[in-house]
């Protein structure tokens, strides 16, 4: 699943794309709400450095356990002495990638060898997480691999970490050592310090010498001035000038986008405003349809009581009053009550009123009975007042049941 050496910036998106979003025994295992970060960190480190490839690949821990991991495989350039050299490189993206740092190994050729006793790197290649100071000190979502590749950059070009084998040793001589000579050596390049090897590339590598030498030869290290090396340099420069165009059509691309993605997520918005009226439409209706269901029963009772009325008086039967209507409930007796007195003290008053105005009793007999039927019908009224406090607050308890009823 390798990309070509020199993608635009479309395929990296479009490879990075399927990689994360495939499912079944091919699927990445990293988490789903860190993957839109790990496609975001990949295309800003293939941008700022063209000589890496992305792939997937199979990585074996150090348990045994196989995990099928994104990679990113190439090289950086590393400034040492005034001269730029590539060193190759594999960048892990371990299953807890973005929120633990990755596995960085460098991977020389056979022409290079790992300098012995490197702090930052031990024999196999690998860095050393608790020794490279960005990978000790990785934190999410701060950390990412373009600044990674460029602290690695700056720290191996202080102590580089790979330089070239010897070459074989004449005829009966012993073979040259590999590594660098001790401080106790007569050789008179004991002082010099390992020397940085150049890494391969997607280009053919240059006629003879692709590396500096070892440690062991004196000959000063320059860099070469191969015609397919200024070739490969050219290449290089027109890529970084590609991907630069292509970064800036993206973000272009992004600025329209950003309009349309706040149209959407407002549509989003009153979408969810439209379900909640809907729903809650939708509950009233069912309230209301209850509500016309006890109406209902309602008319069909008085419907009936009025048909046995009616029939009653065709019949020729007599309809006492005080049965025409009969209180649903004690209270209601009770105000019925009440209030029948109230009115009968008013019609007696009225009537003591005419008889003294026709001297019919005499004054101070009125006074005698109103102040007593007064004292009665301010009872009355009281009780009446008592009554219809007592209903009207369990009128609202039975609307508040029904409303709490309706809402669940």
């Amino acid at each position: 699943m390798d990309r070509p050496s020199a993608p635009d910036a479309q395929y990296v998106l479009q490879f990075l794309s399927t990689a994360l979003l495939q499912r079944g025994p091919a699927a990445l295992p990293y988490a789903e709400n860190t993957k839109w970060h790990i496609r975001q960190h990949l295309m800003a480190l293939v941008e700022a450095f063209p000589s890496l490839r992305l792939r997937t690949a199979t990585f074996t821990h150090d348990d045994g356990r196989s995990a099928h991991l994104l990679q990113a495989e190439g090289t950086f350039p590393i400034v040492y002495r005034g001269a730029t050299y590539n060193l190759p490189v594999a960048i892990w993206l371990l299953e807890p990638y973005p929120r633990s740092p990755p596995a960085v190994f460098l991977t020389p050729t056979r022409d290079m060898v790992v300098k012995p006793g490197h702090p930052l790197v031990d024999p196999s290649g690998l860095l050393r997480a608790t020794a490279v100071p960005y990978l000790a000190t990785w934190v999410f979502p701060a950390s990412n691999l373009v600044n990674l590749v460029r602290s690695l950059s700056h720290l191996f070009g202080l102590d580089p970490p790979l330089y070239s084998r010897p070459a074989a040793a004449p005829p009966n001589r012993p073979p040259s050592n590999p590594y660098p000579v001790s401080s106790s050596s007569t050789s008179s390049s004991s002082n010099l310090s390992p020397r940085p090897a150049r890494m391969y590339s997607s280009l053919p590598p240059p006629s003879g010498s692709r590396y500096p030498p070892s440690p062991q030869t004196q000959e000063p290290m320059r860099p070469t001035e191969d015609p397919e090396v200024f070739r490969h340099d050219v290449i290089v420069k027109i890529m970084e000038k590609v991907h630069r165009d292509a970064a800036n059509l993206r973000r272009a691309q992004e600025a329209e986008m950003e309009p349309l993605l706040a149209i959407q997520a407002e549509l989003r918005n009153r979408g969810e405003e439209l379900k909640l009226g809907v729903r809650e439409m939708i509950e009233e209706k069912e309230g209301l349809e209850q509500l016309l269901q006890v109406v209902l029963m309602n008319t069909d009772v008085l419907e009936g009581w009025t048909r046995e009325t009616e029939d009653s008086r065709r019949s020729g039967d007599v309809i006492d009053v005080d049965d025409v209507f009969e209180p649903a409930d004690a209270l209601s007796r009770q105000m019925l009550e009440c209030t029948a007195e109230d009115l009968s003290v008013e019609d007696t008053i009225y009537s003591l009123d005419k008889a003294v105005q026709e001297g019919a009793i005499t004054f101070d007999s009125y006074l005698k009975s109103v102040r007593g039927l007064c004292r009665d019908q301010f009872f009355h009224r009281a009780t009446l007042a008592k009554v219809r406090a007592v209903q009207l607050q369990a009128q609202v308890t039975r609307m508040a049941s029904r409303v709490s009823l309706y809402a669940s």
